[in-house]
């Protein structure tokens, strides 16, 4: 199935598709949804359905406990920055202030000057595990979601830490949909590609991630609790703007568009603050 996170006049709500409409659930959002165990979704419907061309999409996960991103995670993308296939994941952290819907601005962050693209493959977590084997990890996943790590790479690069680049406010689409995990299986083999302005900038295969989802919670699992509507944040294939030769940034009314082919996508106009 696949199910949304949507504003309303009454606040956020989750909605389901069905029938090419979105019909709101009495959960506050997907997350909400997760936290409650995955009911159902028909025996929960609170409002009319609602035009999915007419949706105002939030983040499909609007507070998650935990974000954990995963850096050189595709080979083509460790091999532009210039190395090694790592023996472990590299992990840092956003923010959920961070987050943005699907069709949002991208606030700019103010002071950089080489804001990047990232298209990411997105885990949600549906149910909370620790220390997990493989079965574990696998039977913790309730799907996937489209997501794009917008990074300031001046800041990121300020101190051997990462996170000050990754968790400025509303920069991180997250969405449009939850896609559940028996429409893509746990180590989906899907296509994803982004676009600045129209021209595509990155295109691979999720299969190409070096620690796939089910690796990724077993380590993750290792060191803290995932919990219901944790985002797991896979990592980025290669052609970002700071591999490039020239460099080439985000600017102030660029276009961002991210797709996973089965997940959907999301298209965001960069603002200034």
């Amino acid at each position: 199935m696949k199910i949304a996170t949507i504003r309303t006049g009454s606040g956020t709500r989750a909605a389901a598709i069905d029938g090419g409409k979105l019909m709101p659930l009495d959960f506050t959002d997907v997350g909400a949804w997760l936290q409650a165990g995955s009911p159902e979704w028909s025996s929960h419907v609170a409002g009319a359905p609602v035009s999915i061309d007419e949706a105002d999409f939030a983040p499909v996960v609007t507070s998650p406990g935990k974000i954990i991103c995963v850096g050189l995670n595709y080979r083509d993308h460790i091999l532009e920055m210039g190395r090694d296939l790592p023996e472990y994941p590299t992990l840092f952290a956003k923010f959920s202030d961070s987050l943005i819907g699907a069709h949002d601005d991208i606030v700019l962050p103010p002071g950089s000057g080489s804001v990047d693209w990232e298209g990411e493959l997105a885990v949600i977590i549906g149910s909370a595990v620790c220390h997990a084997d493989d079965s574990a990890a696998r039977n913790a996943i309730a799907g996937f979601a489209v997501a794009n790590d917008v990074s300031a790479r001046d800041f990121q690069r300020r101190t051997p830490e990462w996170l000050q680049g990754k968790t400025f406010d509303r920069t991180t689409p997250l969405g449009p949909y939850l896609v559940t995990v028996d429409e893509t299986g746990p180590e989906p083999d899907l296509d994803i590609s982004c676009a600045v302005d129209g021209n595509t900038k990155q295109h691979s295969r999720t299969s190409e991630l070096v620690f796939g989802p089910v690796a990724l919670i077993r380590y993750i699992s290792a060191i803290t609790t995932l919990r219901p509507g944790d985002v797991i944040l896979t990592g980025t294939p290669g052609g970002v703007g700071d591999g490039r030769n020239p460099k080439e940034f985000l600017e102030p009314d660029s276009v961002l568009e991210t797709s996973i082919n089965t997940l959907g996508a999301t298209a965001n106009r960069c603002v200034a603050r």
